[in-house]
């Protein structure tokens, strides 16, 4: 019988898992790991005397890390055999791709700094790109460097995006959360359900998630909310408090505490960072027409006001959900990769 799962032979890169001892993430409430592994994806005929290598950084979904990134996988490609194709094929250039750990206790984050959850802005910026920079032979400046990712890893990208331009030249945004109205809201009332079996407790449900052998989806809509109140609504005199923009009991919005979190919302960002977004070499957006989490329309909302800040960006909605998406990855690693090229050689 003929072979029925394709294969190709395309030239192997390798992974090399680095170690990071943080300072940013020392001490956080959860008393996550401050020391973690550092995988970086290096292409074929990777060489420390070459020219520098443009490097990409490989921002996880919630409930995922980098280290998840270079599994096995039973069906399609894992990060490092999609981009061993994609070099192969010549659609990217040889590149290196970080894939950072930032997993937490919450489920994973947002990319951002918060003293409920860790300083994970900073230890992206200031702690493991400087830190990249001396362990691997990749482009020193913003010029040479992009940042990409699906759902809460998108919602980085843009984060990082906005608020960190002289760190990060492009940016790729897969299904990142955008528009929080219809992203977060529809989960409140079934978070409020789980907490009640808790008496309302998100730090006694935490518990009790992580002693479960199978936790259920409700489980995880709660995990997410209380993931995303941590991040945009910490409590900076108790840390290790979950505070809500909802009464747990009648599930009624908070209209101080909600606030707290669109403070954090692109749509409503974009404006006050429109500089920032102008001065990226490339900024690239896509999502699926049935996303579950409603992020098409949030999505076009950000679209109608990049162009209307006059902010160059390509932008795609494509027949598809929020889950399986990772072939999206062929359309947007191509991008990054020849914007950064283009705008490196006119750096040099």
């Amino acid at each position: 019988m003929p072979a029925v799962r394709t294969s190709a032979d395309w030239p192997r890169g390798r992974v090399l898992t680095l170690q990071h001892r943080s300072i940013a993430l020392k001490g956080n409430p959860w008393d996550d790991p401050f020391e973690r592994e550092l995988p970086v994806y290096l292409p074929p005929g990777y060489s420390e005397d070459s020219e520098p290598y443009i490097a990409l950084w490989d921002l996880a979904a919630f409930t995922n890390a980098g280290p998840g990134h270079i599994a096995w996988r039973n069906h399609g490609e894992n990060l490092p055999a999609r981009l061993d194709r994609l070099i192969g094929e010549g659609s990217i250039p040889p590149l290196v791709v970080v894939m950072p750990d930032c997993y937490t206790s919450l489920g994973g984050n947002q990319y951002v700094n918060s003293v409920s959850v860790g300083q994970y802005a900073d230890y992206l910026v200031d702690e493991l790109v400087p830190f990249i920079n001396v362990e691997i032979n990749v482009v020193g400046h913003r010029s040479g460097r992009g940042v990409f990712g699906k759902s809460s890893g998108g919602y980085g990208a843009l984060w990082h995006a906005m608020n960190y331009p002289d760190t990060w030249g492009a940016a790729a945004s897969h299904a990142g959360d955008v528009g929080f109205e219809l992203v977060y809201r529809p989960a409140f009332a079934e978070t409020c359900s789980v907490l009640a079996q808790y008496g309302g407790d998100p730090v006694q449900f935490i518990r009790a998630f992580w002693n479960k052998n199978r936790p259920g989806g409700r489980d995880f809509t709660a995990l997410m909310t209380l993931a995303m109140a941590a991040s945009y609504d910490p409590d900076p005199e108790r840390p290790e408090r979950i505070r809500l923009p909802f009464d747990v009991h009648t599930c009624t919005l908070d209209p101080e505490r909600w606030a707290k979190w669109l403070a954090f919302d692109p749509v409503e960002l974009v404006e006050r960072h429109a500089s920032a977004l102008k001065g990226l070499h490339g900024l690239f957006i896509d999502v699926g027409l049935q996303d579950q989490y409603h992020l098409q329309y949030g999505s076009r909302v950000l679209q109608d006001k990049l162009q209307n800040l006059g902010i160059d960006f390509h932008y795609e909605e494509f027949e598809g959900s929020h889950s399986g998406i990772d072939w999206r990855l062929d359309h947007s690693l191509p991008y990054l990769a020849s914007v950064l090229k283009k705008a490196t050689a006119v750096a040099i």
